[in-house]
């Protein structure tokens, strides 16, 4: 386990999460602000073995973690750190559609701030969302990040707000 808070455990990733970790990612609802695809099963599970394979490169800067309930272990969603070639980072998370709702997101988020900045010494952790991925966008503005401005994204073809935390 890489770290935990009051309720969830964040881990590497195992081949035992492909359904679980299929069901979250070919979920149109859990997509809808992402540049992610609806992909099959087979896909999702190369893609999974492809994100574990990452864990043993020394020069990954793409983490990719599991969520786990603390209470019943059970997979729940997926926390990122994505590292980029200034040592700061991008944070991100998804969780399977049934678990929204329950607080988890912020709970996770802020996690993740810490996580990168205490223990991985990244110089700034900063997250972008979709403005009208409204559920985010009120997780993002209750972490410790703060809102820095909004900015049209032509690849999207939507608004993004951007959030940053500078150590």
């Amino acid at each position: 386990m890489l770290f935990e808070t009051k309720r969830l455990q964040v881990r590497k990733l195992n081949l035992s999460d492909a359904l679980p970790f299929h069901k979250m990612q070919g979920n149109a609802n859990v997509l809808r602000y992402t540049s992610g695809e609806l992909k099959s099963f087979e896909e999702n599970q190369e893609e999974l073995k492809e994100l574990i394979q990452k864990y043993d490169d020394p020069k990954n800067g793409f983490w990719i973690w599991a969520i786990d309930n603390s209470f019943n272990q059970a997979f729940i969603g997926t926390a990122a750190i994505i590292v980029d070639e200034k040592n700061e980072a991008e944070i991100g998370y998804r969780f399977l559609e049934k678990h929204w709702g329950n607080g988890y997101g912020g709970e996770v988020a802020e996690a993740l701030i810490q996580y990168g900045l205490d223990k991985m010494k990244l110089k700034a952790i900063y997250a972008i969302v979709d403005i009208r991925n409204i559920a985010s966008v009120k997780i993002l503005d209750k972490t410790s990040l703060v809102f820095t401005k909004e900015e049209w994204n032509e690849d999207g073809q939507c608004m993004d707000r951007f959030y940053r935390l500078e150590k």
